[in-house]
């Protein structure tokens, strides 16, 4: 026969000590004139929580403003890189810039870059 009717229920206040010394120690200070040491201590807690969220949306701003996302302008394979630095395009191997939110095909000095067009052909009779 299982009798569940009288179900037994525990409160765990373990913590709850600590923090009630924390509390009166607290208390304590702040009625000999130390206040302002209570007060520097929950300053530094609250930077201490407060600090790494504020570090991760700054990094995220950064990180959004300066990766970018494009097709290499030689083989149109899509990959990420970092604004106002010079990368590899890593299907074909050509040296590109990024400038402007763009890839650009770096070319050394010296070189003049042309633009190919087609020409039709016409044959000549005998």
């Amino acid at each position: 026969m299982n009798n569940n009717f009288f179900r037994s229920y525990s409160v765990n206040d373990s913590g709850l000590g600590c923090f009630l010394s924390l509390i009166l120690v607290g208390l304590l200070l702040g009625s000999i004139g130390l206040g302002w040491l209570v007060n520097s201590f929950l300053i530094l807690v609250a930077f201490l929580i407060f600090s790494p969220v504020i570090a991760w949306g700054i990094f995220r701003w950064w990180l959004r403003r300066n990766l970018v996302e494009d097709s290499c302008p030689v083989c149109s394979y899509e990959f990420t890189g970092f604004n106002r630095t010079e990368c590899q395009c890593p299907n074909c191997g050509e040296p590109l810039k990024v400038a402007g939110g763009k890839f650009i095909i770096l070319t050394p000095p010296g070189t003049i870059d042309v633009q190919a067009i087609e020409v039709p052909t016409r044959q000549l009779e005998d």
